[in-house]
């Protein structure tokens, strides 16, 4: 007799396995996970032929903390089965408290061509796993956590750029596999206005990606708005942070087990996040130059979504002044609604803290709801964020033009 035990956490104690009739009561062939950004997981056959799926946590270095939140694999079985999937292992533990990635709006993503991806709905259940029944419209099917944004997709990306005058690619470091690290600009360089934008730090949360391609494929358009735009702010964009865990289908931390939305309140240690270490360079060298960015956002993506305001003791009253500018824009011109964090929240160590108290840029962390645009009322597609990263357009333009109004 072979018994299939569950990780610990999940909620679900111990499935007798009975393997052969557990097998015959599921349709599932196998889940593959050879394909790009594909997660780690184990899975295993209920004894009613549900099919367990285990997600591999990510570890931080020197902490309790670890994350289970992307998804991506394949599912092979016959075309008009129906394969009843759960997820397990979402009892993350972030900051040294438990906390789920996933709530009763998690729904997934499905596609038979890794390009098209329709929405699936998926029930959170009371133990902190996700229910998903999978119509096999075909005999093999992509299931992921939200429609991925791979390394490859990337490199699309810049193909397309290279073609355009006002863009250009700099490599400025390495991951810590030796994956090049790339800053994008986007405008003219002598533009009186500069905005940074870094994406990816964690490696489940594509949204970001999404965003800053619609961006930029607005922004590089040869009407006049967009040649307006390009000579009055230049955009700088760090598009994938954490590129190692991107490919490796990791959830949070990069390969040294580093967050690298942390410790931003000293310089960073080129040994375990030289992610970091190549981006802090780069910024002392545009600095230098006497280009320092006027605005830098860093963008993630969870089930709540809200603008983290940095405040640190103290707080420059200009800088508040121009987040509160900065949150009545992105609902104008977007479809934000969640509004900022409350003024007794503070975040050391993060990017937004760590780029004003260290480097005197107004920065702070935008987070998307990845589950649900209350704004639209429906789940969001990589389509709804490219339009965000366009209208974001909108708000940098309306920023820019009242700070050169307030001077």
């Amino acid at each position: 007799m072979v018994s299939a035990v569950l990780l610990a956490g999940s909620g679900l104690g111990v499935w007798p396995a009975r393997a052969a009739a557990a097998t015959n009561r599921s349709p599932l062939i196998f889940i593959n996970t050879s394909m790009e950004n594909a997660s780690p997981l184990s899975w295993a056959y209920a004894e009613d032929g549900t099919v367990i799926v285990s997600l591999v946590y990510d570890q931080e270095r020197g902490s309790p903390n670890r994350a289970a939140g992307h998804w991506l694999f394949q599912v092979e079985a016959p075309q008009g089965s129906v394969v009843s999937l759960v997820l397990t292992n979402f009892d993350n533990v972030w900051n040294g408290r438990f906390g789920s990635p996933i709530s009763t709006q998690s729904h997934c993503y499905v596609s038979a061509d890794s390009r098209h991806w329709n929405i699936q709905p998926a029930e959170k259940r009371s133990n902190n796993t996700l229910r998903l029944n999978l119509k096999m419209d075909q005999d093999h099917l992509l299931v992921a956590r939200l429609e991925p944004y791979r390394l490859s997709d990337l490199e699309r990306f810049k193909s397309e750029l290279r073609g355009h005058s006002s863009a250009r690619i700099e490599v400025i470091g390495k991951t810590v596999e030796g994956r090049d690290l790339e800053i994008i600009r986007l405008g003219e360089k002598a533009a009186p206005h500069r905005v940074f934008l870094r994406a990816r730090a964690h490696a489940w949360e594509p949204v970001g990606n999404w965003v800053v391609q619609g961006l930029a494929r607005r922004l590089l358009q040869d009407d006049a708005w967009a040649k307006s735009c390009r000579q009055h702010f230049c955009v700088y964009v760090l598009p994938m942070a954490n590129k190692d865990s991107v490919a490796r289908g990791r959830t949070r931390f990069n390969s040294a087990g580093m967050d690298l939305n942390r410790l931003w309140d000293k310089p960073a240690d080129p040994q375990l996040a030289p992610e970091n270490a190549a981006l802090e360079q780069w910024l002392n060298k545009l600095i230098h130059a006497g280009q320092k960015p006027d605005l830098a956002l860093d963008l993630h993506n969870d089930n709540n979504g809200q603008l983290h305001i940095s405040r640190p003791d103290p707080t420059p009253e200009s800088y508040l002044a121009n987040m509160r500018r900065l949150e009545a824009l992105l609902r104008q011109h977007t479809f934000f609604t969640v509004g900022s964090t409350a003024p007794s929240t503070r975040n050391p160590g993060t990017i937004g803290e760590g780029l004003l108290e260290r480097y005197g840029i107004d920065a702070a962390v935008l987070e998307f709801n990845c589950d649900w645009i209350a704004k639209l009322a429906k789940p969001p597609t990589g389509r709804h964020w490219e339009e965000f990263g366009e209208n974001l357009l909108h708000v940098f333009d309306d920023y820019f033009a009242t700070a050169t109004k307030s001077h």
